[in-house]
């Protein structure tokens, strides 16, 4: 950075956020720019900048954003270690709890139309996350994320950060019909966070055949599922999206899977003669799982085990691999 400084433009694509993002911060919270020249925009400073990356961090760590702000005013030269807590303000500085219950609210007042209701309980990434959704910030989605995946591993930040804010967006939609984007946007960071993980070595031949039902579009929990898998290391084939039963069972019949896991979110797909045609086989898979809230868990047949929950789900497959 020159002795000059950065405009706003330049500082938004330092940080990875948008300049009406900077705008917000410096009318919101004192957060501004400090060189100022007459018949010039004013430009950011070194100590500018790390005032800014301190609000972006602990923003996105799930700090309320006027507590985030107090620390970064306070803390004009030194970076918060990543993924540590936030210290706490001395006494004389704003103080929002980031603990505090209710919504999460984004470019608006909590219970306006800006806002993803996540609980009380809810996990300071979650809320976060939730935040950076709804800006439709993405490098911050990632960011928060690709640390919770890598500190925390695939099935906390699966339960308590992803599940949340996506169940979340899902009510807003129900309430508004609205936020496709961000729902869309939050997807693929999941996906990119969940591809992150490690895979097991390439010797290793995969005994876990994952995919979706017939018609069946959600594939996140999958995804999530493997990465799990992946974790413990067990690889898996992940078939993907709306698998016809034809190419199921022709999957089944080339590779000679341990274990099939079949994802099943809305009932229109959970259709159980799939899971039938798979116990049919000549040599069936040892486990067949039945995964998702789409499946009628009373007409489920008895040779096939219901998987409910990641967690579950992991030490199912693993059990059965083993």
């Amino acid at each position: 950075m020159g002795d000059e400084g950065l405009s706003a433009g330049a500082a938004a694509r330092r940080l990875g956020v948008a300049v009406t993002t900077l705008r917000t911060w410096h009318q919101r919270y004192g957060l501004g720019p400090s060189v100022h020249e007459p018949g010039h925009h004013r430009r950011y400073t070194v100590e500018d900048m790390v005032r800014l990356q301190v609000m972006q961090r602990l923003t996105a760590q799930g700090v309320a954003p006027a507590e985030a702000a107090a620390w970064a005013c306070r803390s004009p030269a030194v970076l918060p270690p990543t993924g540590g807590p936030a210290p706490s303000p001395s006494a004389g500085d704003p103080v929002v709890s980031p603990s505090v219950a209710g919504p999460v609210s984004v470019n608006g007042p909590a219970g306006g139309g800006q806002t993803i209701a996540l609980g009380g309980r809810a996990q300071p990434a979650a809320r976060g996350l939730a935040r950076a959704a709804m800006r439709l910030d993405a490098p911050a989605m990632r960011h928060i994320l690709e640390s919770t995946v890598t500190d925390r591993g695939v099935t906390f930040a699966w339960e308590h950060v992803m599940m949340p804010v996506l169940i979340g967006i899902g009510e807003r939609y129900e309430a508004t019909e609205r936020f496709v984007e961000v729902e869309h946007l939050l997807s693929r960071s999941i996906t990119e966070a969940l591809s992150i993980v490690p895979r097991p070595s390439r010797e290793l031949a995969p005994q876990v055949l994952l995919a979706a039902a017939d018609e069946e579009q959600h594939t996140l929990p999958l995804e999530a599922l493997a990465a799990a898998l992946a974790e413990s290391g067990v690889p898996s084939r992940l078939l993907g999206a709306r698998v016809p039963p034809r190419a199921l069972l022709d999957a089944v019949d080339r590779t000679g899977p341990t274990v099939v896991v079949l994802w099943s979110q809305v009932p229109a797909t959970g259709d159980v003669i799939q899971l039938d045609r798979l116990l049919a086989r000549p040599h069936p898979p040892f486990l067949i799982g039945a995964a998702g809230p789409g499946w009628p868990a009373a007409a489920l047949p008895p040779a096939v085990t219901r998987l409910t929950g990641l967690t579950g789900a992991v030490h199912a497959v693993t059990a059965a691999c083993a």
